[in-house]
């Protein structure tokens, strides 16, 4: 199998790591090697954070350049904006419509780009655009938008929903986990 390439992309606090690990999981008992690399900006501060994950055969590395990922999932649509040139043609784009401003916006030196779902469409890129933060608090606290995404992104591929849940056992702490799996459902269920 060719290598596949997959972004997680989000700010500080938005639950990459857990989603990482999430994807990872399901990953490996497919029997594939997977590379998984968190590259962080002032990820403790509200600032860009990414992971990469690549799966196949065999795996050297994990980066991905830009052109190389299959799927990118942003956990904020301005992240998905900026991630985009590494969107392979034919990539899929998933993600949240919640918008957290950066400092620049913030502090009143740029202003948060209006319709950035459809300029991305009108970019070419096939997206799937969910109110994620919506569902998470529809399934029990904010928090779990991260799941939510993965659920959505579950739903594009042909994993069985056996290895996701089996992957959410393993990775949320018990206490959150049924909390966790409805956030995964409502997820896999948005359309």
């Amino acid at each position: 199998m060719e290598t596949k390439s997959i972004m997680i992309v989000g700010v500080g606090g938005q639950g990459s790591l857990l989603a990482s690990r999430l994807l990872g999981n399901v990953l490996l008992a497919q029997g594939y090697d997977v590379k998984v690399s968190e590259v962080h900006g002032m990820s403790q501060r509200g600032g860009s954070v990414v992971t990469y994950v690549k799966y196949g055969d065999k795996v050297y590395s994990p980066i991905i350049e830009k052109g190389e990922a299959d799927a990118v999932i942003s956990f904020e649509l301005l992240e998905a904006a900026r991630c985009l040139p590494y969107l392979k043609k034919g990539g899929k784009l998933i993600t949240s419509t919640q918008k957290i401003e950066p400092m620049p916006v913030i502090t009143g030196a740029a202003q948060y780009p209006d319709d950035l779902a459809e300029k991305i469409k009108a970019a070419g890129a096939d997206i799937i655009a969910v109110d994620a933060l919506s569902l998470a608090e529809q399934a029990g606290t904010a928090k779990a938008s991260n799941v939510v995404l993965m659920g959505v992104f579950a739903a594009t591929t042909d994993y069985s929903d056996d290895l996701w849940q089996k992957a959410l056992e393993q990775c949320v702490p018990p206490k959150f986990l049924e909390l966790n799996k409805k956030a995964f459902e409502l997820g896999k269920n948005a359309k």
